[in-house]
């Protein structure tokens, strides 16, 4: 800190700062010595460096370069894919409204089967409820008509032995030939 004052205080004695134009005094002539010597005995390792750091960043430029054409010819291959990728999968869905559509009428097909079979048992159902319906109507009034015939017969015959035989005699007829 105190050659920082003394500084300060050597400017402000001075009567400012000045340009110095000797060359002896200023040891211009020593920085340019300097120079080059340091030019001429650091000629060749510099030169080595440069040219050392200019082949790695060449090589490094090539490298990425190659990396790049590389990553190009990888991305057009994965656009390629994508593009078959995607026609494949527009074909599976072609496959598949396709394969939907087949088994909806497969389906639509065993439905009208089954309900044509369940319509033909149904049917053959009623059918055979109404023959046995139509037989227990048709031996009810038999057995109704044969029920007025022995009224009628008894009131008209009366309590004979004769009127009973006849009737039965014609019971038994009837009967045989309804069964």
């Amino acid at each position: 800190m105190e050659n920082f004052n003394q500084i300060f205080t050597l400017l402000a004695e001075e009567e400012g700062i000045s340009l110095n134009l000797d060359i002896l005094e200023t040891g211009l002539l020593n920085i340019i010595a300097l120079l080059a010597i340091l030019i001429y005995t650091g000629r060749d390792f510099l030169g080595s460096l440069l040219e050392e750091r200019k082949t790695t960043i060449v090589k490094s430029v090539q490298d990425a370069e190659d990396r790049l054409n590389e990553a190009q010819k990888r991305l057009s291959e994965a656009q390629k894919q994508l593009d078959q990728a995607n026609l494949v999968i527009g074909e599976i869905k072609n496959e598949t409204i396709a394969t939907k559509k087949l088994l909806l009428e497969s389906d639509a097909y065993e439905a009208k089967k089954d309900l044509k079979i369940r319509f033909d048992r149904a049917l053959a159902a009623f059918k055979s409820k109404e023959r046995q319906i139509f037989l227990e109507i048709k031996q009810q009034i038999i057995s109704l008509v044969l029920k007025r015939t022995v009224i009628r017969a008894q009131e008209a015959f009366g309590p004979k032995e004769r009127a009973t035989a006849l009737i039965n005699d014609t019971i038994n007829k009837l009967e045989g030939d309804l069964l």
